[in-house]
């Protein structure tokens, strides 16, 4: 029986228009010219952050990241960033019992700002605050922690075949694949989805009936 279910973010949770629009101002370039990259080397497996890499060859992300903080155009969610599956899903969840743990690879920034959102949820974490990144089996570990259950008792869910799928199957973890987004389209049927994924979903809120069957 599943006793928690741990989400990733980007993609999964909040939709990542605002995120690489606010790059897109920031690098002075056409957002549809960010959008375009980021699909490119998305199809290509690469990191999305090569986006930016191929714009300002020799960007250092973490620098200009810190800038953008300086300068008041930092990041920044709000209700508008979830996609509206997010808390009727995450709520009927938590009304069925099971633990909600949302644990991302994200900044520590990041995680104020969804633990401002109040979700549903039992805990938030990123990444950043972890100091440890999928698909490090260290953040799967202690996304397990956090979940306060047995690996085999707790779902991962995901849009990324590679960072959520895959290592989260590999480190004893049930895994739910998310078609949504870039790359939970464009990989749906790639063999680590196929091969990995517990089960596969079009929307978050076909989760409650699926887990407690």
């Amino acid at each position: 029986m599943i006793r928690t279910v741990i989400f990733d973010v980007g993609e999964t949770l909040t939709r990542d228009d605002r995120y690489w629009a606010a790059w897109a101002d920031w690098l002075d370039v056409p957002r549809h010219t960010v959008a375009a990259l980021v699909g490119a080397v998305v199809a290509q497996g690469r990191d999305n952050a090569d986006a930016l890499r191929l714009l300002r060859p020799g960007i250092d992300i973490a620098a200009e990241y810190a800038a953008r903080e300086a300068a008041g155009h930092g990041e920044y969610l709000d209700e508008s960033d979830l996609y509206p599956d997010v808390r009727p899903a995450l709520a009927e969840l938590r009304n069925r019992g099971l633990r909600v743990v949302i644990a991302g690879n994200q900044t520590a920034r990041a995680g104020e700002l969804l633990r401002a959102l109040d979700l549903p949820a039992d805990l938030i974490a990123t990444s950043g605050e972890w100091g440890v990144a999928k698909p490090d089996r260290e953040f799967f570990r202690r996304a397990v922690e956090a979940g306060q259950a047995a690996p085999e008792k707790t779902v991962y869910v995901g849009d990324h075949p590679a960072n959520d799928v895959a290592p989260a199957a590999a480190a004893g973890l049930r895994t739910a694949h998310l078609r949504r987004g870039p790359w939970g389209h464009l990989w749906a049927d790639s063999p680590d989805v196929v091969e990995h994924a517990d089960w596969r979903i079009t929307a978050l809120t076909e989760l409650p009936t699926l887990l407690t069957q």
